[in-house]
């Protein structure tokens, strides 16, 4: 199972490299990788996701907490969260195809961030499926290039899930 882990450490050199370290050591692989400035000065956030049974997941918290310069580490997974991505598409345009591309990205609410005669780039935030669901449709047109940021994660302090909210409009239509 994915774990989405939200570790929050204090902003100095070193501290990235050393829970690497850790999880290499451990034999364990970071899917998902996104750091920046967190809420106060001199802190950061780093939001990772890992691959892993909930035992697993508690003992790399444990050896998490081992490591200098970690101040709170926390498995978001199960917990009512915001998640966004960030990702970059440079795609192979013709005049045949072009106006198809700019209407799928208009359905997904990209932005068109860069135009050239034959290439056209997106920029697309949204939650890890939206990601995937653009990727897939824009393959058949020739992705050359692709960057993503990985999930970045907030917990909701209104404690709605919105994924049990989807879920339940989903049912909801269905029964109509």
């Amino acid at each position: 199972m994915k774990h989405t882990l939200s570790v929050l450490v204090e902003d100095e050199a070193g501290v990235l490299s050393r829970i690497a370290g850790l999880f290499a050591r451990r034999g364990f692989n970071i899917e998902s990788l996104a750091v920046g400035p967190a809420e106060r000065q001199g802190i950061s956030r780093i939001t990772m996701i890992v691959r892993g049974d909930n035992r697993t997941i508690e003992q790399l918290t444990k050896q998490l907490y081992k490591l200098i310069s970690i101040l709170k580490v926390q498995d978001i997974t199960n917990i009512p969260s915001v998640e966004r991505e960030l990702v970059l598409i440079k795609i192979k345009t013709l005049s045949s195809n072009r106006s198809s591309i700019l209407e799928i990205a208009n359905v997904f609410r990209a932005k068109i961030v860069d135009m050239a005669d034959k290439y056209l780039i997106l920029e697309v935030t949204g939650d890890p499926g939206k990601m995937v669901a653009i990727e897939q449709l824009l393959k058949q047109y020739g992705i050359v290039e692709i960057a993503r940021t990985g999930k970045i994660s907030l917990t909701r302090t209104s404690n709605v899930n919105t994924e049990f909210l989807r879920n339940s409009f989903i049912a909801h239509n269905i029964e109509s």
